[in-house]
């Protein structure tokens, strides 16, 4: 199967009082690399968590963010009440040593530490429940890569079959550069009203068909072609592989472009270049 390096992923739960949510986004690179942003109570989950991504992913930058954030049940205010009738003893006191002093609101009061019963939350069930939540996510980053590799799969085999229908009308293009030659040789010999030695025509016609000979760079193209379906349909990983192939697709194609010299095959040439630097541009998200 073929995975995309872009893909973006989310999942969120309530749990513990608090609302989780995971963001991770992949986006191409040449090697993984890995980002996390975690907040700092559950920052010893980091290290398993990317060790985990690195088992599944191969390439790609990846971002993967947490937010921890007060949940629904967080509404609920319970107040301390034995620390509430210390600190009122405590404020009555204050107003009979100083009267002049303004009466003390709720708000005020509720604000004075351990007046308002805050149950602190179990980390480590916190940190069970947010690695669960990566593994969702996770899960569903991969199905997303899968999905859109997908359809790079199918891009990349539509455009390498239309580079062998090229070659199929190449071929006997290029089998007609040696009569082309001849043709045009004859005619600026009749334009400039000389007599030629019929051995030199042909050592001449021969030399130039030579020259121009592209018959080796079709067959390079045509293999490099196949190897690159073949791993576009095989086993991955496949990104490397593949952009080391448009490379010599490319190669090729401006050798087949620089020895061309029948308009014909100049054009499908041009052609070539075309189609290969479309699937380049498609292999550059390849995993």
């Amino acid at each position: 199967m073929m995975y995309s390096m872009t893909a973006f992923a989310r999942a969120a739960v309530d749990a513990h009082g608090r609302h989780l949510v995971w963001e991770i986004r992949s986006v191409n690179h040449r090697f993984l690399e890995t980002h996390f942003r975690i907040p700092e109570p559950l920052r010893g989950i980091e290290h398993p968590l990317r060790e985990l991504a690195r088992k599944h992913l191969k390439r790609g930058k990846v971002d993967c963010t947490l937010r921890l954030e007060a949940g629904a049940t967080e509404s609920k205010v319970t107040i301390n009440r034995p620390v509430l009738l210390q600190l009122l003893a405590a404020v009555e006191q204050v107003r009979r040593d100083s009267p002049e002093i303004g009466p003390v609101t709720p708000i005020e009061l509720m604000r004075w530490p351990g007046v308002l019963d805050d149950t602190p939350v179990d980390e480590r069930l916190l940190e069970e429940t947010a690695s669960q939540l990566f593994e969702q996510a996770l899960t569903d980053l991969i199905s997303a890569r899968a999905r859109e590799g997908a359809q790079l799969q199918q891009t990349i085999c539509e455009r390498l079959d239309q580079i062998d229908g090229l070659l199929k009308v190449l071929r006997p293009q290029v089998s007609q550069v040696a009569q082309h030659q001849k043709t045009k040789l004859m005619q600026r010999i009749k334009d400039l009203q000389v007599n030629l030695d019929p051995g030199r025509l042909e050592q001449e016609v021969a030399l130039l068909a030579q020259r121009a000979d592209v018959a080796e760079e079709l067959d390079r193209l045509a293999i490099h072609v196949e190897e690159a379906r073949s791993n576009a349909l095989g086993a991955g990983p496949h990104g490397r592989r593949l952009d080391f192939l448009t490379q010599e697709l490319n190669r090729e194609a401006n050798t087949l472009g620089a020895k061309s010299i029948m308009p014909e095959t100049s054009q499908r040439a041009v052609d070539l270049k075309v189609i290969i630097e479309q699937i380049r541009e498609q292999v550059q998200n390849i995993e």
